[in-house]
C-alpha cells in the first residue's frame, strides 16, 4: 500500500487531512453501496440529537454495504494471518457536525470476533459478530451475512452482486458524490460525540446490479426501507488510512 500516494490524494476532500498521524491501514474489496431514500422525519428518533442528518433533495438516505477486508493493521505492523483478514457489513445514514460531512453507523457486522471486539471498546462502533461468506464466480460476489452477536437483533442479508459498466468517478454536486466521498465517522459514546477520520482515494466506482434474497439488516435497527430498487454503486478496490477518534463534544 502506498500510503504516500493516498495521502497526496486530497482533491475530493470537503475538509483538510488531521493533522496529528494516523494509526492503521485497510482494504476494502468487493464493496457494493446499495442506497435508499427514506424521509428524514423517520430517521431523526433513531440519530443521536447532536448529530445534523443531512438531505440530498429534502430526503436522508439509507445505505446497506457489504465487502471484505484485509491488511487491517496497525501502523508499522504487518497483516497478521486470521486477524487482519475478514468480512464486513454496515447500515449506514449521512449526518454532518459543524459542517464536517459524515458517516453514522446503525450496526457494523463483522466476521472477526477479535475486530468486534477491539472496534466497540475503543472505537465505541456498534459492531457484531456475524458468520459471513462472500464466494465469488467471476464478476459476481455471492455474499451471505448471518448475525450470531449475543443479545443482538437477528439480522441477514443474502444477495449476489455485480459491476455492469465502466468505471468512473463522481463528480462535486452529484448524489454519487454526496454519498460516498465522505472522510468522517461520527458515534456517541456516554452522551460525548466522537469524530473518527479517514483517508483514501476517490472512489472508483461502477454502476451495478443486485440479487436480495433477504435483507434484514436496516430492520433489525427500526428502519423501514421502500419497496423500491436500490440505487447501486461498486467498488473493487479501496486502500484507506484510519485516525484515532477524537472527542468533539
Amino acid at each position: 500500500m502506498d500510503t504516500r500516494a493516498i495521502l497526496q490524494a486530497v482533491e475530493q476532500r470537503q475538509y483538510p487531512l488531521p493533522r496529528d498521524p494516523w494509526i492503521m491501514t485497510q482494504q476494502w474489496h468487493e464493496l457494493i453501496f446499495a442506497h435508499w431514500p427514506v424521509p428524514l422525519d423517520m430517521l431523526r428518533p433513531l440519530i443521536p440529537p447532536l448529530l445534523d442528518i443531512d438531505t440530498f433533495d429534502d430526503m436522508a438516505w439509507i445505505g446497506v454495504v457489504p465487502f471484505h477486508m484485509s491488511h487491517v493493521s496497525p501502523r508499522g505492523v504487518p497483516p497478521v494471518q486470521g486477524v487482519s483478514r475478514f468480512a464486513e457489513l454496515n447500515v449506514r445514514t449521512y449526518v454532518s457536525v459543524h459542517g464536517i460531512p459524515g458517516v453514522f453507523f446503525f450496526c457494523l457486522d463483522a466476521s472477526n470476533p477479535i475486530a468486534v471486539n477491539i472496534a466497540r471498546r475503543f472505537f465505541h462502533l456498534p459492531y457484531f459478530n456475524a458468520i459471513m461468506t462472500h464466494p465469488r464466480e467471476r464478476a459476481t460476489t455471492y455474499y451471505r451475512s448471518h448475525r450470531t452477536h449475543r443479545g443482538a437483533s437477528p439480522a441477514d442479508f443474502v444477495a449476489a452482486y455485480r459491476p455492469i459498466a465502466p468505471v468512473f468517478t463522481a463528480q462535486p454536486g452529484t448524489l454519487e458524490y454526496w454519498l460516498t466521498e465522505r472522510y468522517s465517522l461520527y458515534t456517541v459514546f456516554r452522551e460525548a460525540l466522537y469524530r473518527g477520520d479517514i483517508q483514501h482515494r476517490p472512489w472508483p466506482l461502477q454502476p451495478a446490479e443486485m440479487e436480495i434474497e433477504r435483507n434484514t439488516m436496516a430492520a433489525a435497527h427500526g428502519i423501514t426501507l421502500p419497496d423500491t430498487q436500490p440505487l447501486l454503486h461498486y467498488a473493487e478496490l479501496q486502500e484507506v488510512l484510519i485516525w484515532p477518534l477524537k472527542l468533539i463534544g
